[in-house]
């Protein structure tokens, strides 16, 4: 007969681990709960900071067009004001920092509901993913606008990109490997590797964002070399 030591050993991957959320899940290194609630809270505060200061940047700028600078307006790559003036600035029809302002407090409560010791719903987990994801493909198409049909960056919208990213890497890995989003037996592996290597693909993922801005912008960037 095994001893307890052995028997701990043989333990599927599957088993729950203290403090990582009591749910069943397939890889070795889950996403621990605590963690989970500070990255939304932390992240959707910072979202919502960002989002609430490009909001009264942009009343301002309605109330004095062609006076008020605004103060994220720093040279002729980096201007918000640029980016304001365009139209992909109100995809519905409203500025789109409103957006911000009426969203990220959702992460922030959850993550405050997550570090109290509450456990959440799944449905809650997949209305969650549903909305980060929904803002993760809003930040794609921004990038893409910024880079290459404004030829501008708005540093209040990048923070938000910013916070965007980890948000979905880590919330659709830990979702993954959960069950609360199935997944066919035969993609478990891609599901370890993706919960395994989470940070990795947040650090890539600025990487590439941080490569195609260089890229693009290289023009100016080189007039600011000594």
């Amino acid at each position: 007969m095994p001893a307890p030591a052995d028997r701990r050993a043989a333990a599927p991957a599957t088993s729950p681990v203290p403090g990582d959320g009591g749910d069943p899940h397939l890889s070795a290194l889950p996403v621990a709960r605590a963690r989970m609630g500070w990255l939304l809270l932390v992240g959707g505060a910072v979202g919502l900071l960002a989002s609430f200061v490009l909001s009264v940047e942009r009343y301002r700028l309605a109330l004095d067009p062609t006076g008020y600078t605004p103060s994220c307006s720093l040279n002729p790559v980096i201007s918000c004001g640029t980016v304001m003036a365009q139209e992909q600035a109100a995809i519905l029809g409203f500025p789109n920092p409103f957006l911000g302002v009426a969203a990220f407090p959702v992460p922030v409560t959850l993550g405050a509901v997550l570090l109290s010791g509450t456990a959440l719903p799944r449905w809650v987990w997949r209305g969650l993913q549903l909305g980060v994801t929904a803002a993760a493909v809003l930040v794609a198409w921004f990038v893409t606008q910024a880079y290459y049909a404004i030829h501008a960056l708005c540093p209040y919208c990048m923070v938000v990109w910013a916070v965007v990213v980890p948000m979905f890497w880590v919330l659709t890995a830990d979702n993954l490997d959960r069950g609360r989003i199935p997944v066919p037996a035969a993609l478990h592996p891609l599901v370890r590797a993706l919960v395994d290597y989470r940070l990795l693909v947040v650090l890539l993922s600025y990487a590439l964002l941080a490569a195609l801005a260089g890229v693009e912008f290289w023009a100016y960037w080189r007039t600011l070399l000594p």
